[in-house]
């Protein structure tokens, strides 16, 4: 049992328009997920307050814009040091309506800064196409106007900074919605920011799916950046076709990992545990199916439960936890239905974690061998804190499996040959392939999906240029 209290916000945030904080007479009930109990209401925002948002994003456009690159990179910087000065009291809101511990909710929150820095030291030049006696020719990147942002909620404000970021760089405005299960901190986000900000150049929204519909649909938005499942992604798609806006949209993995035969499995094992298991499973390019060389399958199943059995499941405002609640009970059935019917069909449960005792959506650590890929538990994204370990004779065929998805988000290859793990590294369908890592993200590098896992990239110059407009300017001579 937790011997934390179970705080309640003293004042919940409100949603951000023109650079006023906006109460509602409508609210929705935010659920700490270590408690099963409110701890906040936040406003629900109806149609009157899209328009409102988009209207003070659209006035807010031109000036923005007009201020040049250098000068908004300036402003994106002074929203940095601003979040870090409040990263405890953020990352505390996290944990209560995500559930991480605090440590990785304040490790969230410092990862998207590091991102929002590199954002605001990466220039967009003007390129020259060509430059003779007969023409001249420059392309230049302009801004896509209002960008409507919708977040998911297994890291409430990553995702938010991730978004706000390149779209602030690049002279747009932006609206953002955050998950309806998270959106505490990514609203005491945006009241913050206005201290840094115009009026109108950043509003939060928080609502439910209706208003994302509605976003998606708006014809004062020129573009979405989602990340979230491919069914919302699916949706979000069909509602922008529309209007063609451009869109982003970061979706679900079901990412594999393939163990080859030459591994050290005492060496990987913490390293190949995080993979699969980092933030309670609720990781979109975490490692959800592991394929393992069947001579090696009972060394590498006991060296995982061997580092399983050191996690401590609790809340994640108690010291010394190392993994907090599945967020919401929703997911935590969906979770024990893919483990109960894997059993159902003769898979073998071999371990599973303690939880606390108590109303909290809490999980145990679980690693199922014995499965085959047809089972729902391998084939679709369980997004929990539960690994199934599948054995193979044949590297062909270990790639060939891992292919075998709708979904290809990221995939990895542990070896202790680097040649060799390359190769096959290379033969993997996913929008990022690690060696002996997964999923490791950063700023400066491209991150996006392939088949249904979305449209588009983030981070690095390729994810900022997506938030911008290709324009030539061509002079005759």
């Amino acid at each position: 049992m937790s011997n934390s209290p179970a705080p309640v916000a003293d004042k919940a945030p409100g949603l951000t328009i023109d650079g006023q904080i906006v109460t509602t007479s409508v609210v929705n009930r935010v659920i700490n997920p270590a408690t099963g109990e409110v701890f906040a209401e936040v406003p629900d925002a109806g149609v009157e307050h899209l328009e409102a948002a988009v209207d003070a994003a659209r006035r807010a456009a031109p000036s923005w814009r007009g201020l040049g690159i250098a000068a908004r990179q300036d402003i994106v910087r002074n929203v940095v040091e601003l979040v870090r000065t409040n990263i405890d009291e953020l990352a505390m809101l996290v944990t209560l309506e995500q559930g991480k511990p605090l440590a990785k909710a304040a490790g969230e929150i410092d990862s998207g800064l590091r991102g929002l820095g590199r954002y605001a030291s990466t220039d967009i030049p003007v390129e020259i196409f060509r430059d003779n006696d007969d023409e001249y020719i420059e392309i230049h990147r302009e801004p896509v106007g209002v960008v409507g942002a919708i977040t998911a909620w297994n890291y409430p404000l990553l995702l938010a900074l991730w978004k706000i970021g390149p779209a602030l760089v690049t002279g747009n405005t932006i609206i953002l919605k955050p998950s309806p299960l998270t959106p505490v901190a990514t609203l005491r986000l945006g009241e913050l920011l206005q201290q840094a900000l115009p009026a109108g150049v950043l509003q939060i929204l928080s609502g439910g799916d209706d208003l994302g519909r509605a976003m998606t649909a708006h014809p004062g938005i020129n573009k979405i950046t989602f990340t979230g499942s491919e069914r919302a992604g699916k949706s979000i798609m069909s509602g922008a076709g529309p209007t063609l806006k451009r869109l982003t949209l970061e979706l679900g993995g079901n990412d594999a990992g393939i163990v080859l035969d030459d591994v050290d499995v005492a060496a990987m094992a913490d390293d190949l545990y995080w993979a699969a298991l980092s933030n309670c499973g609720a990781v979109c390019a975490g490692l959800k199916r592991l394929y393992v060389p069947a001579h090696l399958a009972s060394a590498i199943e006991e060296a995982l439960a061997e580092v399983a059995k050191t996690i401590v499941v609790g809340n994640g405002l108690d010291e010394g936890v190392d993994m907090g609640p599945i967020q919401n009970r929703t997911q935590l059935e969906k979770v024990r239905g893919y483990v109960d019917d894997a059993v159902h069909r003769g898979a073998d449960v071999y371990f599973r974690g303690e939880v606390p005792d108590g109303p909290g959506y809490f999980h145990p650590v679980t690693l199922v061998r014995g499965v085959d890929d047809t089972i729902p538990l391998v084939r679709e994204e369980q997004f929990g804190p539960v690994l199934p370990i599948l054995t193979y004779t044949d590297i062909d065929d270990a790639v060939e499996r891992a292919n075998n998805s709708d979904l290809g988000l990221g995939a990895s290859v542990w070896s202790a040959d680097e040649q060799r793990a390359v190769q096959v590294a290379n033969r993997l369908e996913a929008g990022t392939a690690w060696v002996n890592q997964h999923p490791v993200l950063t700023s400066d590098v491209p991150f996006g999906g392939v088949k249904q896992s979305g449209l588009g990239v983030e981070q690095s110059i390729h994810g900022i240029l997506e938030y911008t407009n290709f324009r030539v300017l061509r002079v005759k001579r």
